[in-house]
């Protein structure tokens, strides 16, 4: 049997709000709080797409899996939670609004009608170079009775999910190419590319082993696990919840990472090793108290990007919504601001997700970060709150709200996990929308915000 696990709950119960719960109890202390400016935001009105994702794929996922291209269309992902429907590649050609079917997963990574466990998800970002787009794909099929997303045996017939793929999309072309399959036929959840040097990274799942393919040698290295016994692992003992960006460093091709007690890690392309960066870490008192042992991104960063204007990562903690600068040259974490929407900081509830957002993405040019964040549930009689896209001004040092985002169907977006900027500032990300009475994931568009006065 098929059960959704903590990340899929959240997706689906926030809907009918049964997520939130107060500050206090997600050990955020209420005096630490950040309120910035809280004037009422407007809401931001948003256009749905219909990709005519298969329904029996079910309700459809999204984390991350989205990338514009230089063919100006934004390529996208819509995961399957079904063993036998794999997840869906669609591009958008923005200047017509028409959508493309690319291929479904299968296809793409050479798996084809074989009857093993589908490859559900595209958990990562697009990165293009030469006229190819890279990502990973990962499962989307789980069993989460125990309430930990755990893999589930596969039906009778069915083989057990072979492992994720480092993929190529030739964009000129329209051909895949398999490139490495993550060992232990784990998925891999967390993905980043050297550009300049031509290394992809990973993370598989559950376990949490670091991965890199060299495009040059075509060799796939396995640097063997570094979160214990990772999302496989027993509850309130090995349990470790597997960091879900990988930040890359242009400059020297170094690659970072963290885990659950907030240890951050250093991949070095010189050395071709990994380590520890000693004394400093995400294990801030300013967040609350968290327990890596238990389900939740803990001290892990949950979303991160690299600013090439300071050559800085900013990264999120996922549980309380902190921003953070993690400067690697100084070796020093700066707490910057809470991203969390002005719902949460007026009434001090915790957002519907206790994992976090993955929908950070950054604007070079303004020295801007976009960031989708939930709300807490509405109070009383009041329609259920959206969710919010929220701005950080890194020159300015300024938080603003930009409001809670309802569709054009007349209903709240809740809950995404992705998000893109065009560069006309057009906001793209996935959402669960309501069509003739079913629940569907898919795309929606958010026009650009209205400058500032005086820019």
């Amino acid at each position: 049997m098929h059960f959704w696990g903590p990340e899929r709950r959240d997706l689906v119960t926030s809907r009918i709000g049964m997520l939130a719960s107060t500050v206090l109890l997600c050990g955020i202390p209420l005096a630490t709080l950040s309120f910035g400016q809280v004037e009422s935001p407007p809401t931001l009105h948003a256009k749905t797409y219909d990709s005519h994702f298969p329904a029996d794929a079910g309700i459809g996922e999204s984390y991350n899996g989205m990338g514009f291209a230089s063919d100006g269309k934004l390529y996208y992902v819509i995961d399957s939670a079904a063993y036998n429907v794999p997840g869906q590649m669609y591009s958008l050609d923005p200047k017509t609004g028409a959508i493309a079917h690319i291929a479904d997963l299968n296809t793409a990574t050479g798996q084809g009608d074989v009857k093993a466990v589908a490859q559900g998800k595209s958990h990562v970002n697009f990165i293009e170079r030469d006229g190819k787009l890279y990502f990973s794909t990962h499962l989307g099929y789980y069993n989460g009775e125990s309430g930990v997303e755990r893999n589930a045996v596969p039906p009778n017939g069915y083989l057990p999910y072979p492992g994720g793929h480092f993929l190529s999309y030739d964009l000129h072309t329209g051909k895949f190419e398999s490139l490495a399959i993550a060992p232990h036929g784990e998925g891999i959840i967390s993905f980043n590319m050297d550009v300049k040097r031509g290394r992809l990274y990973g993370i598989t799942w559950p376990t949490g082993h670091f991965l890199t393919f060299d495009l040059k040698t075509r060799q796939l290295e396995d640097f063997g696990a570094f979160f214990a016994g990772g999302e496989s692992g027993k509850v309130g003992s090995t349990y470790r919840a597997i960091c879900r960006r990988i930040v890359v460093d242009p400059r020297d091709g170094s690659a970072y990472f963290t885990t659950g007690e907030g240890s951050i890690h250093q991949y070095l392309y010189e050395t071709n090793n990994v380590e520890t960066i000693p004394d400093v870490n995400l294990r801030k008192d300013y967040f609350g108290e968290f327990d890596p042992t238990k389900p939740g991104m803990a001290y892990n960063w949950r979303a991160a990007v690299w600013n090439p204007n300071d050559n800085a990562i900013y990264a999120v903690n996922g549980a309380s919504g902190y921003l953070v600068r993690f400067d690697p040259a100084a070796r020093t974490v700066e707490v910057l601001e809470r991203l969390t929407s002005v719902p949460s900081k007026r009434t001090g509830m915790a957002d519907k997700s206790g994992y976090g957002y993955l929908g950070l993405a950054f604007d070079a040019r303004n020295n801007l970060l976009y960031y989708l964040t939930g709300s807490p549930l509405a109070l009383g009689s009041k329609k259920e709150e959206g969710s919010h896209l929220v701005t950080y001004d890194i020159s300015k040092k300024k938080y603003q709200d930009h409001g809670s985002i309802m569709l054009d169907t007349g209903e709240p977006a809740a809950n995404e996990q992705a998000l893109v900027i065009a560069e006309d500032g057009t906001v793209y990300t996935l959402t669960q929308i309501n069509r003739n009475g079913s629940e569907e994931m898919d795309l929606i568009s958010i026009p650009p915000l209205p400058a500032e006065p005086g820019t």
